[in-house]
């Protein structure tokens, strides 16, 4: 694997630029059990409005939504393909991703591959890489809250549980 410079693919108006247009989010890896961060990442952005398609092929349904074993299964269109797997299958997606017509290919927290990136980037898709979809969302959409949640209520008084 060849260097990689990150900052290139973690540019904040290309971040606000995702995360304002997407609609349709695929998750590849998410998991069924609540207590992995893409369970929480995915009911994060149901939450907030996005369409979430589970992308695993252990899984017949996550989220209330059916899973597809693969990127090349899912049946409508992609805005953003957020991976939750490890780095050595990140080339594979990436070629997925562009097959489908993706618009990102959206790499969480520790998911780096330089060729993964390049095929993604060749094909023509804005890359974002070892960023937490959630987190930049809440911190350049919602609100931040301690417990990742917009709690809808604007306030200067802590209280409780805050």
């Amino acid at each position: 694997m060849t260097e990689l410079d990150l900052e290139q693919y973690q540019d904040v108006t290309q971040i606000q630029r995702v995360l304002n247009n997407a609609k349709t989010i695929a998750i590849v890896g998410l998991s069924n059990n609540p207590l992995r961060a893409s369970y929480f990442v995915g009911y994060y952005l149901k939450r907030h409005g996005y369409h979430v398609i589970p992308v695993n092929p252990r899984e017949p349904e996550i989220l209330g939504e059916t899973s597809y074993p693969s990127l090349r299964d899912v049946p409508v269109p992609v805005d953003v393909v957020n991976v939750f797997r490890a780095p050595s299958a990140l080339p594979e997606i990436a070629r997925d991703a562009v097959a489908i017509g993706a618009g990102t290919l959206w790499c969480q927290f520790g998911v780096i591959n330089a060729e993964g990136a390049r095929i993604a980037t060749d094909g023509g898709l804005t890359v974002i890489m070892d960023r937490c979809l959630k987190i930049e969302h809440a911190r350049y959409v919602g609100r931040m809250h301690w417990l990742g949640f917009n709690t809808q209520r604007i306030t200067s008084v802590r209280t409780g549980l805050q």
